[in-house]
């Protein structure tokens, strides 16, 4: 009885466990490095559009960016088209939502 009972508990532990190292269902994220071959700012000024030239692919991808610091670095022309950007965004419901918007060389 007490070989079944430990078996018991052997096998409920392990199950337990498993359930510890499964990665909760989240958005994707996602690092690039890409020029930029165009920037859309509405007139609005709360988010923009840049699209990026992924380095290792040339394929485009199109971000939203709507953090401030950014927008200002894009209405101030500090990050202009043409500048080498590293990117990290979040792929939610098929749109690319910036996390990390900074060009490679700084600023």
């Amino acid at each position: 009885m007490r070989k079944i009972a430990s078996v018991v508990i052997l096998f409920t532990m392990l199950s337990m466990s498993s359930f510890v190292f499964v990665p909760a269902a989240s958005a994707e994220d996602v690092k690039m490095v890409g020029a930029i071959s165009k920037i859309e700012m509405p007139t609005d000024g709360k988010s923009a559009t840049a699209i990026l030239k992924d380095s290792k692919t040339g394929e485009a991808v199109k971000i939203v960016v709507t953090d401030e610091l950014t927008l200002d670095k894009f209405n101030d022309k500090r990050i202009v088209v043409g500048d080498e950007i590293r990117c990290k965004f979040e792929k939610v419901d098929g749109i690319n939502s910036s996390k990390m918007f900074k060009k490679t060389a700084g600023c």
